[in-house]
Protein backbone atom coordinates (compact mmCIF):
# COMPACT_ATOMS: atom_id res chain seq x y z
CA UNK A 1 0.00 0.00 0.00
CA UNK A 2 0.98 3.56 -1.36
CA UNK A 3 1.60 5.90 1.39
CA UNK A 4 0.08 9.85 0.84
CA UNK A 5 3.46 11.16 0.52
CA UNK A 6 4.62 8.97 -2.70
CA UNK A 7 3.28 9.72 -6.01
CA UNK A 8 3.00 7.14 -9.15
CA UNK A 9 4.88 8.06 -11.87
CA UNK A 10 2.70 7.51 -15.01
CA UNK A 11 5.02 7.56 -18.33
CA UNK A 12 3.70 8.06 -21.47
CA UNK A 13 2.07 5.30 -23.35
CA UNK A 14 4.85 5.38 -26.40
CA UNK A 15 8.32 6.45 -26.17
CA UNK A 16 10.77 5.41 -28.94
CA UNK A 17 14.17 4.78 -26.89
CA UNK A 18 15.98 3.66 -29.82
CA UNK A 19 16.38 6.94 -31.99
CA UNK A 20 18.56 9.68 -29.79
CA UNK A 21 16.72 13.03 -29.76
CA UNK A 22 19.21 15.65 -32.19
CA UNK A 23 18.39 18.54 -33.35
CA UNK A 24 17.75 18.94 -37.38
CA UNK A 25 20.77 19.54 -38.56
CA UNK A 26 23.00 17.58 -41.40
CA UNK A 27 24.40 15.57 -38.34
CA UNK A 28 21.09 14.14 -37.06
CA UNK A 29 20.04 13.60 -40.92
CA UNK A 30 23.35 11.51 -41.30
CA UNK A 31 22.60 9.47 -37.78
CA UNK A 32 18.96 8.93 -38.95
CA UNK A 33 19.75 7.74 -41.61
CA UNK A 34 22.98 5.54 -40.41
CA UNK A 35 20.25 4.04 -38.26
CA UNK A 36 17.93 3.14 -40.15
CA UNK A 37 20.72 1.77 -42.48
CA UNK A 38 22.99 -0.34 -39.93
CA UNK A 39 21.91 1.01 -37.02
CA UNK A 40 24.67 2.84 -36.84
CA UNK A 41 27.31 0.21 -36.95
CA UNK A 42 30.73 0.64 -39.22
CA UNK A 43 31.72 -2.88 -39.45
CA UNK A 44 28.65 -4.61 -41.12
CA UNK A 45 27.58 -6.12 -44.66
CA UNK A 46 24.52 -6.97 -45.27
CA UNK A 47 23.42 -9.92 -47.34
CA UNK A 48 23.06 -8.06 -50.81
CA UNK A 49 27.15 -6.98 -49.98
CA UNK A 50 26.57 -3.24 -48.80
CA UNK A 51 29.22 -2.23 -46.51
CA UNK A 52 29.15 -0.08 -43.16
CA UNK A 53 27.17 2.32 -41.33
CA UNK A 54 25.70 3.87 -44.50
CA UNK A 55 25.15 0.41 -46.13
CA UNK A 56 27.50 1.68 -49.64
CA UNK A 57 27.60 -0.59 -52.30
CA UNK A 58 30.85 -1.29 -54.45
CA UNK A 59 30.28 0.90 -57.27
CA UNK A 60 29.48 4.15 -55.43
CA UNK A 61 32.36 3.40 -53.09
CA UNK A 62 34.24 2.82 -56.59
CA UNK A 63 32.72 6.35 -57.69
CA UNK A 64 34.86 7.53 -55.13
CA UNK A 65 38.27 5.41 -55.76
CA UNK A 66 37.77 3.40 -52.73
CA UNK A 67 38.21 -0.40 -53.33
CA UNK A 68 39.28 -2.45 -50.75
CA UNK A 69 35.79 -3.09 -48.68
CA UNK A 70 37.81 -4.26 -45.96
CA UNK A 71 40.16 -1.39 -45.20
CA UNK A 72 36.40 0.79 -45.88
CA UNK A 73 35.03 -1.04 -43.05
CA UNK A 74 37.61 -0.52 -40.58
CA UNK A 75 37.95 3.09 -41.15
CA UNK A 76 35.02 5.13 -39.67
CA UNK A 77 36.78 8.59 -40.87
CA UNK A 78 36.67 7.09 -44.50
CA UNK A 79 33.06 5.76 -44.54
CA UNK A 80 32.01 9.34 -43.38
CA UNK A 81 33.61 11.48 -45.84
CA UNK A 82 32.12 9.01 -48.27
CA UNK A 83 28.74 9.88 -47.00
CA UNK A 84 29.53 13.65 -47.24
CA UNK A 85 30.61 13.21 -51.03
CA UNK A 86 27.79 11.37 -52.14
CA UNK A 87 25.29 13.92 -50.61
CA UNK A 88 27.11 16.50 -52.76
CA UNK A 89 27.00 14.55 -55.79
CA UNK A 90 23.64 13.59 -55.64
CA UNK A 91 22.63 17.21 -54.01
CA UNK A 92 24.25 17.97 -57.79
CA UNK A 93 22.49 15.38 -59.51
CA UNK A 94 19.05 16.26 -58.23
CA UNK A 95 19.47 20.22 -57.98
CA UNK A 96 17.01 20.97 -60.53
CA UNK A 97 14.45 18.48 -59.29
CA UNK A 98 15.12 19.78 -55.77
CA UNK A 99 14.05 23.31 -57.03
CA UNK A 100 11.39 21.86 -59.05
CA UNK A 101 9.67 19.69 -56.37
CA UNK A 102 10.72 21.01 -53.04
CA UNK A 103 7.05 21.81 -51.19
CA UNK A 104 5.12 19.88 -53.18
CA UNK A 105 3.25 17.13 -52.30
CA UNK A 106 2.76 13.46 -54.11
CA UNK A 107 1.33 10.91 -53.39
CA UNK A 108 0.27 12.65 -50.03
CA UNK A 109 4.22 13.68 -49.13
CA UNK A 110 5.09 16.93 -48.44
CA UNK A 111 8.87 16.39 -50.59
CA UNK A 112 11.75 18.13 -49.01
CA UNK A 113 15.37 18.78 -49.81
CA UNK A 114 16.62 16.21 -47.08
CA UNK A 115 13.91 13.58 -48.00
CA UNK A 116 15.07 13.80 -51.79
CA UNK A 117 18.53 13.63 -50.05
CA UNK A 118 17.70 10.18 -47.96
CA UNK A 119 15.73 8.88 -51.16
CA UNK A 120 18.67 9.28 -53.46
CA UNK A 121 20.98 7.67 -50.77
CA UNK A 122 18.42 4.74 -50.77
CA UNK A 123 17.88 4.30 -54.49
CA UNK A 124 20.49 6.33 -56.18
CA UNK A 125 19.68 9.85 -57.91
CA UNK A 126 18.19 8.17 -61.36
CA UNK A 127 15.79 6.77 -59.18
CA UNK A 128 14.71 9.88 -57.09
CA UNK A 129 13.96 11.72 -60.24
CA UNK A 130 11.98 8.87 -61.90
CA UNK A 131 9.83 9.17 -59.22
CA UNK A 132 9.69 12.64 -58.76
CA UNK A 133 8.98 13.31 -62.79
CA UNK A 134 6.22 10.62 -62.95
CA UNK A 135 4.87 12.56 -59.81
CA UNK A 136 5.38 9.37 -57.60
CA UNK A 137 4.23 6.72 -60.02
CA UNK A 138 7.14 5.23 -60.68
CA UNK A 139 8.23 3.32 -57.58
CA UNK A 140 11.06 2.15 -56.56
CA UNK A 141 11.38 -0.35 -53.75
CA UNK A 142 15.04 -2.08 -52.75
CA UNK A 143 15.55 -6.24 -51.21
CA UNK A 144 14.20 -5.79 -48.41
CA UNK A 145 11.08 -3.50 -49.06
CA UNK A 146 11.94 -0.11 -48.33
CA UNK A 147 10.58 2.71 -50.90
CA UNK A 148 11.41 5.81 -52.01
CA UNK A 149 8.07 6.97 -50.20
CA UNK A 150 9.12 5.74 -46.88
CA UNK A 151 12.52 7.55 -47.10
CA UNK A 152 10.65 10.64 -48.51
CA UNK A 153 8.43 10.82 -44.90
CA UNK A 154 10.89 9.63 -42.42
CA UNK A 155 13.77 11.74 -43.52
CA UNK A 156 12.02 14.94 -44.06
CA UNK A 157 12.68 18.46 -42.76
CA UNK A 158 16.00 18.47 -41.73
CA UNK A 159 18.65 21.20 -42.58
CA UNK A 160 21.24 20.22 -45.11
CA UNK A 161 21.58 23.20 -46.57
CA UNK A 162 25.25 23.13 -45.29
CA UNK A 163 25.73 20.35 -48.30
CA UNK A 164 27.18 21.91 -51.66
CA UNK A 165 26.51 20.67 -54.61
CA UNK A 166 29.22 19.07 -56.24
CA UNK A 167 29.04 16.96 -59.29
CA UNK A 168 32.96 16.06 -58.49
CA UNK A 169 32.66 15.96 -54.60
CA UNK A 170 35.85 13.11 -53.50
CA UNK A 171 36.57 11.81 -50.49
Amino acid sequence: MKKNSEKEVKLPSYVDYNIPYLDNNFVAFKEALAFKESQGDYTVINTYGYLGKYQFGKSTLERFRIYDGDAFLRNPELQEKAFIALCKVNKWILRKDIKRFVGKTINGIKITESGILAAAHLSGAGNVKDFLRSNGEDIFEDAYGATIQMYLRKFANYNVSNIVADKSASV
